[in-house]
């Protein structure tokens, strides 16, 4: 009769961390650059009944601490690293069914390598199979710590035995911050175990003992190995040459900021090499004008990873055709067609935007609209816009007036409605034909409005006076 094997289930887990490779994270601590963070990781080993089953000869129990005490003997060599042991289905035999069978049995600290292997050589298989309940405690076998990098490596030969369910846990402790990608390998070739362990994280075959070791291997390696990466912000030619923009890494299950810094390319011309966490799903968003988000960025650890973000850019210079005190001043940009204001820019001034078609909203009087203004790559789009007059009505006393625009016809519209409570006021007005109507509070008669027809001229000042 065949064997049915179950598997063997890698979580790499990790607490909230404040700082990693010296880069600010959301805490907004750091770290000399360069230095390496305290890893810890926590085995939670099974040592339920179906352990004592065989694997190539020998009780499946036997074969999982053969490999593990291998890697116990790399890990013992490293630096900065910490290990703890949590076992379940050691203390209770079935049955009856003891869904609270799990404990830590040697607690996190320096050079216990030794009170691990000598654990794990005398507990013998007994019990159930309690995952759920195992990795809802977890969390707490790790002290306090600021800068350390927690991981956690469940080994077991058994789906959930319990009520509990290992997905929903796995994806509540991921939310929160504290599993941030999980790993599965199963052992044997149960095509169950894929649709079954998928929804924890990423799934491993290993049916020999061979394969067992290897994928044991990636996962350390992928725990505890350095990892580099590099941000192509790329142009209209797919070349990365954008740069001098603030990129964000956020964690995708927390949505808490990792790292935030400002791009930039090497003497050279690359982009910059960064030091990051690979255990960390993020998503990016490069603080462009307007911003472009690329999210669910998962990174090869122990390797240089490119991630490239399309961002091509040009310039946009509004200026008024003289030079002027109006100069300073400020308009609105949106996208064409769009209501959202994306930025305010001086006139007068330099900004940046993605490549596109953009509106303008110049807020003089009457309201001035630029429409499909085109941003191409490295180049300065210069928009011209007349200079307009300063405009003084000086009324002599306190009134209710309106000014109006006049077109070549005579037609008028209404720009807006003077101040009440003021005897001087002012407004740039665009160059054209207006007129001005005003009564005074004081003259109780619509016989005593004022009309006054006006001209602006480019740059130039003026006072209406109503005395």
């Amino acid at each position: 009769m065949k064997m049915r094997f179950k598997l063997i289930l890698f979580l790499l887990a990790m607490l909230p961390i404040h700082e990693y490779s010296g880069m600010l994270l959301a805490q907004g601590s750091s770290v000399t650059a360069g230095e390496a963070p305290t890893s810890r990781i926590l085995f939670i080993f099974d040592a339920s009944n179906s352990m004592a089953g065989q694997w190539e000869g020998e009780r499946k129990i036997d074969r999982a601490r053969e490999v593990l005490f291998e890697m116990l003997d790399t890990l013992e060599q490293m630096s900065n690293l910490e290990l703890a042991l949590r076992v379940y289905g050691h203390q209770s035999p079935v049955s009856p069914q003891d869904c609270s069978d799990t404990k830590l049995e040697v607690p996190f600290s320096p050079n216990n390598v030794t009170q691990i292997r000598q654990t794990l050589n005398e507990i013998q298989p007994k019990g159930t199979t309690p995952i759920a309940h195992s990795l809802e405690l977890a969390p707490e076998d790790f002290p306090l710590c600021g800068t350390c990098r927690n991981i956690i490596v469940l080994i077991t030969d058994g789906i959930e035995a319990c009520d509990g369910d290992p997905c929903s846990v796995s994806l509540n402790l991921q939310r929160k911050g504290i599993i941030l990608r999980p790993f599965v390998i199963g052992i044997g070739s149960d095509p169950g175990f894929r649709e079954t362990f998928d929804c924890i994280g990423e799934y491993y075959d290993a049916p020999t003992q061979d394969e067992y070791r290897e994928a044991l291997k990636e996962v350390i390696t992928q725990a505890l190995n350095a990892t580099s990466a590099q941000v192509n912000l790329l142009d209209s030619k797919s070349i990365p040459t954008e740069t001098d923009v603030n990129v964000i890494f956020y964690d995708r299950y927390t949505g808490a900021i990792r790292y935030h810094m400002i791009h930039t390319l090497d003497r050279l011309g690359n982009p910059d090499t960064l030091s990051l966490d690979p255990m960390v799903t993020y998503d990016l968003e490069v603080q462009t004008i307007p911003s472009v988000r690329l999210d669910s960025v998962r990174l090869m650890a122990g390797r240089h990873n490119t991630i490239s973000i399309d961002t091509p850019q040009g310039f946009l210079y509004v200026r008024t055709k003289r030079g002027n005190s109006y100069d300073r001043d400020q308009f609105l940009v949106k996208r064409a067609g769009e209501q959202e204001v994306i930025n305010i820019q001086e006139t007068g001034t330099v900004g940046k935007y993605l490549v596109g078609s953009y509106d303008l909203l110049i807020p003089i009087y009457p309201k001035m609209k630029v429409h499909g203004v085109e941003i191409r790559q490295s180049n300065t789009t210069t928009v011209e816009i007349p200079a307009p007059g300063y405009v003084t009505f000086n009324t002599g006393q306190r009134g209710a007036g309106s000014l109006y625009q006049l077109d070549p016809s005579g037609q008028q519209s209404w720009v807006m409605n003077l101040l009440e409570n003021t005897r001087t006021q002012g407004y740039y007005l665009q160059p054209g034909s207006y007129q001005v109507v005003f009564r005074r509070n004081d003259h109780k008669s619509s016989s005593f409005t004022k009309i006054r027809n006006f001209t602006v001229k480019e740059g130039s000042p003026q006072t209406i006076k109503f005395y």
